[in-house]
């Protein structure tokens, strides 16, 4: 995936929420598109077996919810256009990860400047008298 310039970064061991929770503490999402976050759609032979949605699914619900305070649905992709989107990406992050369907998809968002409370001193809010 990464042979059309995305950054490989390996994290091996780790799990995907795991990775996800930690990645939301430093990453905002994507506020102008109703969807920031992607998986790939269960393929129609998986469903006909009777593959249920993925676990991880309603985690990574709960994990972006906690971070950005709003609901980010999921949207779902059809599986060559999901490794399409896939080899755009600015960074791909190997796990360890064995769960069936956990791939995601992050779109980034602004980070904002940290808000800071300006105080002006008492004898500058003052005004003089001509």
């Amino acid at each position: 995936m990464c042979n059309e310039g995305a950054k490989q970064i390996r994290a091996d061991g780790h799990s995907i929420p795991a990775l996800l929770e930690a990645i939301l503490t430093l990453m905002p999402l994507d506020t102008y598109c109703w969807s920031p976050a992607s998986v790939m759609d269960i393929t129609d032979t998986d469903r006909c077996k009777g593959l249920p949605e993925p676990p991880l699914w309603p985690e990574y619900k709960r994990l972006m919810k906690e971070a950005e305070k709003r609901d980010i649905p999921l949207q779902t992709m059809e599986r060559f256009d999901f490794y399409g989107r896939a080899r755009k990406a600015f960074a791909i992050v190997q796990t360890g990860e064995t769960a069936l369907y956990g791939n995601i998809i992050l779109k980034m968002g602004v980070i904002a400047e940290p808000t800071t409370v300006q105080t002006v001193p008492p004898q500058a809010a003052t005004t003089e008298k001509s």
